[in-house]
Order: C-alpha cells, then structure tokens, then sequence
C-alpha cells in the first residue's frame, strides 16, 4: 500500500529538484524493491527522459528464458541488473548456487550489462567465486557491500571487498553514506574505508552513488552525500574525482 512506501512519492520531478543543482544530470535507476520484477515505471520513465536515464532492473533468475529476458530489456536502456540473495530466499554462503545466477552471469557479459550486488559482507565470498568462473561479466557491488551498516567498520569486511579487486571486471558504487559508519553528515568517518577501496580496485573502477530517495530524509541530504567525494575526501586527486564522479558510471552504463 502507498502508505507503506517510504518515501511515499519519488517522482523525476522530485529527483531532479535534489540532482540537478548538484550538477548531476544523467542518472541509473535502480528498480524499486516492492514493485518486485515489475519493471514497468522505470521502463517509462527511462522512456520518457531519453537521454536522462538508464536502468538497473530486477528479474527473477529463474525461470528458463531469464538471459533472453535480459537481451530484451537491453535496448530500453537496462544496463544492468540488481541481484541479493533474496531473490532465490538462499543464505548469504550460497546465494548465487540457484542455477539461474550462472544464466545470469553469462547473458552480462554478452549483452555488456552488468550485475549490481547488493549484499552485506557476509555475501562477498560467493560474488568471488563467480567473477573467477565469469571474468568477463562487469559485477557491481553496491553500497561498499554495507560495511558498517550495524556501525563498526571490520577490517576483516574491508579486506574481503578489497579482495575482490583481482577480478579486473568488479567495480565497488561508493555511496549510501546515511546508512553507513556513524550515518551523520559530513561522513569523514567513512574515508579510511573509502580510501582503502579506491586503493585497490583503482578509481575507474569506483562511481559515487547517491541512494536516492534514501539519501535525502531527515538530515541527510544529497548535497552532503556528493561533497564527501568532491570536497572532503583530501586523498583524491582531480582525475580520481572525475572518475568517482562521472567517468566511470558513463563507460558503464552510458557509452554505447
């Protein structure tokens, strides 16, 4: 019911009036969860902002014909599919053994799509196996894989995402900082963790994300969550910036 959406509306209207004065103007939607595999108003929307929007959908990977169902999503502007081990109700230790994930991982590399992970750390050691059976798919993990989302930062969380860096296809999305560490702006608690990612898997493999409309309730805001990046983090340099913030998302999900 809409009354158990929060937020209850997040329309591209009320997008853009938090992205378009940070300067952000070209964005990958992530399909909604409670709309479930029901792709529809992303599909429309990426329809009627052409040139504005791509999408990260969501499909079940079951069912047989899931890689032609990818191809045809390809054309409307899906560049990528979120996958968690919800999908298949299997525990984080096995959660891509359901044969439809290694469907999945195929289909990516041939459509040049990729597959947005969005797992706690608990699910990285799976995402590893793949990437080495499939090196040629682009995998994506999303929200710096939440560590510290319970408010500790484990080294030990740090190092299995950083592992991931031998995998010359697997990005990390830097963002979603309200839900991570302390989860109060300006975030500087988060840099050690930041630093270390970009460390290792080198900052054309890393893309700030802004976790919209999550990322603007309460006292968070989106002008917070990019300035981390843009003003705060020292360590950066100016090229290290650009791809965080711009280069790296459009190789993926724009230049075609």
């Amino acid at each position: 019911k809409k009354e158990d959406m929060k937020p209850a509306s997040f329309t591209p209207d009320e997008l853009f009036k938090h992205s378009k004065p940070a300067g952000v103007n070209r964005i990958n939607l992530i399909q909604m969860s409670f709309y479930g595999f029901d792709n529809s108003y992303m599909l429309d929307m990426i329809r009627l902002h052409e040139g504005v929007f791509v999408g990260t959908a969501v499909i079940d990977p079951q069912p047989r014909d899931v890689a032609a169902k990818m191809e045809q999503l390809a054309p409307r502007g899906v560049r990528a599919f979120r996958i968690h081990p919800r999908l298949r109700g299997q525990p984080p230790e096995k959660w891509l053994k359901p044969e439809g994930f290694a469907k999945m991982f195929a289909a990516a590399a041939k459509n040049r799509q990729a597959l947005s992970c969005l797992i706690d750390p608990d699910g990285l050691p799976e995402v590893d196996r793949m990437c080495a059976d499939h090196p040629d798919t682009t995998v994506i993990i999303d929200h710096l894989a939440r560590i510290g989302a319970d408010g500790t930062i484990r080294d030990k969380d740090v190092d299995a995402l950083c592992g991931l860096a031998k995998h010359k296809k697997a990005m990390v999305k830097v963002g979603a900082f309200y839900a991570l560490g302390r989860k109060q702006p300006p975030y500087d608690d988060l840099a050690v963790l930041i630093k270390r990612v970009v460390k290792a898997f080198g900052p054309d493999r890393c893309m700030w994300e802004s976790d919209c409309p999550f990322q603007v309730q309460g006292d968070h805001t989106y002008e917070a969550s990019i300035d981390l990046v843009r003003k705060r983090l020292d360590f950066l340099t100016a090229d290290d910036r650009d791809w965080l913030l711009f280069k790296t998302a459009d190789r993926v999900f724009f230049a075609r």
